[in-house]
C-alpha cells in the first residue's frame, strides 16, 4: 500500500510539472516557455479575424496577437491601449541631407505595403488610358533597373495601400522644397545631388559632384501617350502633393545646369519614386 501510495503521489506531481510546462511537438518543451511548439512542417495559427471583430475584443491584454483578414491584412498586437501592426524590418540603403533621411537610390518595388500586386503595363496603349497605379521599366528594358529603378504613375503614388516601404513614405512638394532649400536653393541645389560623371549622365553633367550623397540618376520618363524619353538627359521624381485633379508636383534634375526644378505634370506619366524617413 505505501508503494502503491508513492506511485500515485509521483504521478500526480508529474502532471502538475507537465501542466506548467506544455510542450506540442516535443516531449522535452523550453524551461523558459510556457507552450512550446515544434515542427518543420507546419506553423503557428493565430485567430483569424476581421478588423471589425479585433477593435471588438473586450479588455484585450498587452500582447495579444491576432491575424487580420481584411485590409490592411496581417499580424496585429495589443499593447498599451492600442493595437499595431507587426512590421517586419527591411533595410533600405540611405543617406542624411541636411535634416532629412533619405533613400540613396530609386524605388523599385512591384508591391504596395499591403502585399497586393502593382500592375506591371509594358503596353503603351493600355499605359496611357490608366487611372489606377501601374509602373514599369524605362523602355520597357529590365536591365536598367539596377541603376534606375522603376518608372511609376502617380495613382501609385497616390494609392492609400502605400508605395513606400513601411517607415518611409513619398515626399511632398514642401518636403522636397526643404532638400532644395538645405542645399543652397534651386539653382544650385542639383550639383550637389547628381552622380558625378558622364557614364550616366550625357555631356557636361553640369556641376555634378554629389556632394549630398543624393546620387541622382537620369532615368528618364514615360509620357502619358506611352512613349519613353530622356533617359541620360532628365531624372524626374514624383512628389505625393496633388496640384489639379488632372495633374501633380514633380522635381527634376537636368544634365546641363545644376537647378533642381519643380514643376507639375499629368498623373499618367511614369517618374522615378524616391523615398524619404517617417
Amino acid at each position: 500500500m505505501p508503494k502503491l501510495f508513492f506511485t500515485f503521489l509521483l504521478a500526480v506531481a508529474t502532471l502538475c510539472t507537465q501542466a506548467q510546462n506544455v510542450g506540442i511537438g516535443t516531449t522535452e518543451p523550453a524551461l523558459s516557455a510556457q507552450l512550446d511548439v515544434s515542427s518543420t512542417s507546419k506553423g503557428f495559427l493565430p485567430p483569424r479575424m476581421t478588423a471589425a471583430q479585433r477593435t471588438g475584443i473586450s479588455s484585450p491584454a498587452n500582447g495579444l496577437l491576432v491575424f487580420q483578414t481584411d485590409y490592411p491584412s496581417g499580424l496585429y498586437y495589443f499593447n498599451a491601449g492600442a493595437w499595431s501592426t507587426v512590421a517586419v524590418p527591411t533595410h533600405h540603403p540611405s543617406v542624411t541631407v541636411c535634416t532629412q533621411r533619405w533613400m540613396d537610390k530609386n524605388l523599385d518595388v512591384t508591391t504596395y505595403r499591403n502585399g497586393d500586386t502593382i500592375a506591371y503595363v509594358p503596353n503603351m496603349a493600355v499605359w496611357a488610358t490608366l487611372t489606377t497605379g501601374a509602373w514599369c521599366y524605362y523602355n520597357n528594358d529590365p536591365s536598367l533597373n539596377a541603376t534606375y529603378g522603376k518608372l511609376y504613375n502617380w495613382y501609385a503614388v497616390n494609392d492609400p495601400r502605400g508605395l513606400a516601404p513601411a517607415g518611409w513614405h513619398i515626399p511632398t512638394d514642401a518636403e522636397y522644397t526643404t532638400l532644395s532649400t538645405c542645399l543652397g536653393g534651386e539653382t544650385v541645389a542639383g550639383g550637389a545631388m547628381k552622380v558625378s560623371g558622364t557614364r550616366n549622365w550625357e555631356t557636361p553633367n553640369a556641376g555634378a559632384t554629389n556632394s549630398s550623397g543624393w546620387s541622382g540618376q537620369p532615368g528618364g520618363y514615360r509620357n502619358y501617350t506611352g512613349e519613353f524619353f530622356n533617359t541620360g538627359f532628365r531624372g524626374n521624381w514624383w512628389s505625393s502633393t496633388e496640384n489639379t485633379s488632372a495633374d501633380a508636383w514633380y522635381y527634376y534634375l537636368n544634365y546641363f545646369v545644376t537647378h533642381f526644378s519643380r514643376q507639375a505634370n499629368d498623373k499618367r506619366v511614369g517618374f522615378s519614386v524616391r523615398c524619404l524617413r517617417d
